[in-house]
């Protein structure tokens, strides 16, 4: 029974059945830093990508071509009045929409590592088609045509091509060296044959052409290959980050949801382990001050003091360990009620003037006059003047001087402010402090060591107050607590109305 209630409790407290999920995101974190660290840098990495690409836009400009192909065969039409220009534009037409035809079918079927060189050959044999059907545009004649315009309204016709088809297949490497290199032997053999110079400076043109934007496309190829790699870069630390934070969110509930069940077993416990701490309290004091007979042995006596003492410490350890509990489990609630806040600090000085005596300390006030209440809770008002008057007094050395100040601030609210010179904090140990058990050097080494629960208690329960905790601190130059209430928290009392003679001489009327 024992072990099912202790599994129970850990579930309860970190649930241990979702530890596979951390495996799991660890293994897709490094996964996605092993794609990073060795991820594709050159274009086969990306061959699938820039097929889709390439397909995407033979879909998106189909209409482009065609019109470009009517425009050419109506202006060759109407120079050289020959209709075999309308078979022409018929084959190109029929190879242009082959082309559309793989397009469309590559894109209904998925692109993989295996099919994507089939696919780039068919798409190269559909450009290597385009460009026999320019082939035969170059070798068509027209007998009453003047030669020189039919030979530039060849060239512009290519170039016109060229471009448009640089421009269409600039994600397909080799697809415009397929389409248009026939078409420059093939004008360059003819210009020799021919033995004219017109035919050699159209074909010196278009190979020049060729060239450049053979290099043009290269380097924009290239240039979408990187913009793919930082894109695939981008995804993989997105990816990585959304792991990570789900790693992070997965730890952070299970540290607040332990945090929360520590917190609410703490709260629940308050009556179990006080009672019994009264009772060792009370017999022991019982027994020490001898009320049921004296002890004949005085070292009973001595563990009787001893017991009282050590009861005593933990009681206080107890309830400051509950207090700071309660205030996480979000069940100390407040009892809000207007009290002076100067009538308070007051109050707790008294109470710790005793032990400012008995090390000759001295304690000056220094309070506004005046002042309205303040809306809040005056057990825990007291708590956080005690426990900062406390530390100031434990801290303070033999002779030396506490300085409280109750006073407006800036935006209207309250303060309490309590100086010492004693040693001080380090800088640097002052977070150490502010945290729940934390404790300074000063403080280890001090023969008065607490529980290091105390401000972190005032804190707590000043931002329970919408109210702010300030601890400056130096070494060997004092230390100086500040717990400030907003200005919501003050009451201004509201004057008494002034009654004019007219309202008197109506109440008189009435009366």
């Amino acid at each position: 029974m024992n072990q099912g209630v202790s599994t129970s409790t850990d579930k309860i407290i970190v649930d241990k059945s979702r530890s596979h999920r951390n495996k799991a995101v660890s293994k897709a974190v490094r996964t996605n830093r092993e794609r990073l660290q060795s991820g594709p840098s050159n274009a086969a990495g990306f061959d699938k990508e820039m097929l889709a690409l390439y397909v995407a836009s033979v879909l998106q400009g189909a209409a482009a071509m065609p019109i470009l192909l009517m425009m050419i065969a109506a202006s060759g039409l109407y120079l050289t009045e020959n209709l075999q220009i309308i078979a022409w534009l018929t084959v190109a037409l029929l190879v242009h929409a082959l082309g559309l035809m793989a397009a469309k079918r590559a894109l209904r079927r998925d692109l993989t590592p295996e099919n994507i060189i089939d696919w780039r050959r068919r798409f190269l044999l559909v450009q290597m088609l385009m460009g026999i059907v320019w082939m035969v545009f170059l070798v068509q004649d027209c007998e009453s045509c003047v030669a020189r315009d039919l030979e530039l309204y060849k060239g512009v016709a290519l170039l016109v091509a060229l471009a448009a088809t640089a421009i269409a297949t600039v994600l397909m490497r080799y697809a415009l060296i397929v389409t248009f290199v026939p078409c420059v032997v093939l004008l360059a053999g003819k210009a020799i044959l021919v033995g004219s110079g017109n035919l050699v400076a159209l074909a010196v043109v278009l190979g020049t052409s060729l060239a450049f934007l053979v290099y043009m496309t290269a380097r924009m190829r290239r240039a979408n290959i990187q913009i793919l790699s930082v894109q695939a870069e981008k995804d993989d630390l997105i990816a990585e980050l959304e792991v990570a934070k789900s790693m992070s969110d997965e730890a952070r509930r299970r540290a607040e949801e332990a945090n929360l069940a520590k917190s609410r077993f703490l709260a629940s416990m308050s009556h179990e382990l006080r009672t019994p701490l009264n009772a060792i309290l009370g017999f022991s004091e019982v027994m020490f001050t001898e009320v049921m007979g004296p002890l004949n042995n005085p070292t009973y006596k001595e563990y009787t003091g001893d017991i009282h003492r050590s009861g005593k410490h933990l009681l206080d350890l107890i309830n400051e360990i509950l207090d700071l509990s309660r205030i996480e489990a979000g069940r100390y609630d407040l009892n809000e009620e207007a009290i002076q806040l100067a009538e308070i600090t007051e109050d707790c000085i008294g109470m710790v003037q005793l032990r400012a005596r008995t090390k000759s300390i001295t304690i000056t006030e220094q309070f506004e006059q005046g002042m309205p209440a303040v809306w809040v809770d005056e057990k825990a008002m007291r708590q956080v003047t005690l426990n900062l008057l406390s530390n100031a007094v434990k801290f303070t050395p033999q002779g030396g001087q506490i300085s409280v100040k109750v006073g407006w601030t800036a935006g209207g609210g309250q303060y309490l402010s309590i100086k010492d010179n004693g040693p001080g904090i380090p800088e640097d140990e002052i977070p150490v402090v502010l945290s729940a058990f934390g404790q300074g050097s000063i403080a280890i080494k001090s023969a008065e060591q607490g529980t290091g629960l105390g401000l972190p208690i005032v804190q707590a329960i000043l931002a329970k107050h919408d109210g702010e905790f300030i601890l400056r601190s130096k070494l060997r130059e004092g230390t100086e607590v500040i717990a400030i209430l907003p200005a919501r928290r003050v009451l201004e009392t509201v004057p008494a109305v002034q009654e004019t003679a007219a309202v008197a001489r109506r109440r008189k009327s009435f009366a």
